[in-house]
């Protein structure tokens, strides 16, 4: 990783060369490795962008009108722009690229994200950016209001219990079964766990100390999108959830390492971390067992299914959100928005 990346601390004269290496490190272990990933990404986009726009490299701190020619180029669908429209030509040469999906309008969500990478990228170089003055701001402002559409789920359909039911008992006895069950039911049932929080669990995240006393597990995650290191409460696993984990340890030979691991043709067990993608293909594998369409949900829809089942069981949303790690009501409450009415306790209330 470049010492020199606009994402990291901004050489400093009064700093030493090793308070200098210190405060770099400082940046890049105090950064979610998610977000680092994030810049990087955004940073080759307004890159090439700014190459293909103006011919120009990115200038620090970056003008206005760069500034508010990025906002008017992703603020509109330019598929029926004329083909000698200059903001279309930019985007052809960024689909070119792989940097761009079409010339369709992004989604206020992308745009937002580039602009506070781009925001960022002057902070880090004590820097004021373009996107602060008030014409690029309103300008930032309208473009959002103008381009917002209504927000589509990251899973077809939610997997509550009884869908869960379904794909739990396509899991029958072999390892690889063992590992999918372990972790559909994990993911469901410690709160709705997201892909990289599953698969960056270690042996050594696992307290099986009252499972034989009491059948709890106890989960520590190291971080997720919404606590800090260190700061993440520890989660449980009880009853069946805990022995499909225990199960999974038993038979898989954890002993330390990653906790969820690929399993070869052969059924057996490799030593590497299991990719956030291997999730996903484990999701869409046991829909396919089930009998259901492979695109009937996806892994989000653990989350999503957790917080629906925890609607229409009646738990209070604070409770779910207690091991959803959810840090915003709003959020949580879309979930409990979704059941139908019909479906709501409160309605059985008079009996």
């Amino acid at each position: 990783m470049s010492t020199h990346a606009p994402y990291l601390p901004a050489a400093s004269p009064a700093l030493s060369v090793e308070d200098q290496e210190a405060l770099t490190d400082l940046y890049v272990r105090g950064t979610p490795a998610n977000t680092l990933r994030a810049y990087e990404r955004d940073l080759l986009y307004v890159t090439a962008w700014k190459t293909a726009r103006f011919d120009l490299a990115l200038r620090w701190p970056e003008s206005e009108a760069t500034a508010l020619a990025f906002i008017l180029d992703h603020a509109r669908d330019l598929s029926d722009a004329p083909s000698d429209d200059h903001s279309r030509q930019v985007a052809e040469v960024l689909i070119a690229q792989g940097l761009r999906k079409s010339l369709a309008c992004p989604a206020p969500s992308t745009l937002d994200r580039r602009i506070a990478s781009w925001l960022a990228f002057h902070r880090m170089k004590n820097l004021e950016s373009p996107f602060g003055s008030p014409q690029v701001n309103q300008a930032r402002s309208k473009a959002r209001r103008a381009a917002a559409r209504p927000p589509t789920p990251k899973s077809a359909h939610p997997i509550t219990r009884d869908i869960l039911e379904l794909l739990l008992a396509t899991c029958r006895g072999s390892r690889r079964d063992c590992r999918d069950r372990a972790i559909l039911i994990l993911g469901w049932a410690s709160g709705g766990r997201r892909r990289s929080e599953i698969t960056g669990l270690m042996f050594e995240d696992v307290s099986l100390k009252e499972f034989g006393e009491k059948s709890l597990v106890w989960i520590s995650l190291l971080e997720t999108k919404t606590t800090a290191k260190g700061k993440t409460p520890p989660l449980v696993l009880k009853g069946r959830a805990a022995l499909a984990l225990v199960h999974w340890i038993e038979v898989g030979q954890i002993k330390n390492g990653p906790l969820f691991r690929p399993v070869s043709k052969a059924d057996r067990v490799l030593k590497r971390r299991l990719s956030p993608d291997g999730i996903y293909q484990i999701v869409k594998h046991r829909l396919r067992l089930a009998g259901l369409p492979e695109d009937f949900a996806s892994p989000h829809g653990l989350r999503s299914g957790f917080l629906t089942q925890a609607a229409l069981d009646g738990a209070p949303i604070q409770t779910a959100m207690r091991l959803s790690l959810h840090r915003s009501m709003a959020q949580a409450q879309k979930y409990y928005d979704d059941v139908d009415v019909a479906e709501n306790p409160a309605t059985d209330l008079l009996g």
